[in-house]
């Protein structure tokens, strides 16, 4: 079963449970999913790949809207916020910790042979795709520029 295939279904779960933040949570995605499905020129399906870019990129709104929410004092919404974040958090895979981040991206300039910041955007194109999902640009980058720095 697909990412996609999974987050209807379980939409579909959400309906019956009359789960209203979950559903909500899970009608947004779906709705990129169908956004980028036509921007595609009529695809059927995404790989797992697209749509978990997708959910990271709806995961990272949610994260600075919550910022945004604590600044100005609306628990109310917060909370909302905080509980759609989590309903995508169950579709991305696990994230990694800042020690596997590091031994990962060692590993990778360590393979790709990069020996300086000449080197950054080589190992972050590759960095980026290999850790989608997992782990923060911002800290890649920051990691790749303190090792090759």
């Amino acid at each position: 079963m697909t990412l996609q295939d999974r987050i209807s279904a379980d939409m579909k779960e959400a309906m019956k449970a009359k789960d209203k933040v979950r559903l909500a949570a899970l009608r947004d995605i779906k709705s990129k999913i169908m956004l980028a499905l036509t921007e595609g020129g009529g695809q059927d399906t995404l790989d797992d790949a697209a749509v978990t870019k997708i959910l990271s990129k709806q995961l990272k709104q949610r994260e600075d809207t919550m910022v945004i929410y604590k600044e100005q004092g609306r628990d109310d919404l917060l909370e909302e916020e905080k509980a759609q974040a989590d309903v995508i958090r169950v579709y991305l895979p696990q994230p990694m910790t800042e020690e596997e981040l590091a031994e990962a991206v060692k590993a990778l300039i360590t393979e790709l042979g990069a020996t300086s910041m000449a080197d950054m955007g080589k190992v972050m194109g590759a960095a980026s795709a290999k850790f989608a999902g997992r782990a923060d640009g911002k800290a890649i980058s920051a990691l790749v520029r303190s090792i090759l720095g």
